[in-house]
């Protein structure tokens, strides 16, 4: 029972955790952009639709999903 307390404890926490980080990452997603990379349209394009994915995501409570689509678009970018 101990166990099974604890460990639903730290997928709170974990999850907590990712949804504060999300923001962080639009963040820094954002301030590349900001800099005008030099990505080929389809690369700058593909960035844009991750980063909003990222966002509905985190405003629909699904982080892990969240932090997946802006780790892709943070990869793309070299972040």
């Amino acid at each position: 029972m101990k166990r099974l307390l604890l460990t639903s404890c730290a997928l709170v926490f974990t999850g907590m955790a990712l949804a504060n980080s999300c923001p962080a990452e639009m963040k820094a997603i954002d301030a590349k952009l900001a800099t005008k990379p030099a990505l080929a349209a389809a690369d700058q394009e593909k960035v844009m639709t991750l980063r909003a994915d990222g966002e509905r995501l985190h405003k629909a409570g699904d982080h892990g999903a969240s932090m997946k689509a802006l780790g892709e678009a943070k990869k793309i970018l070299g972040l």
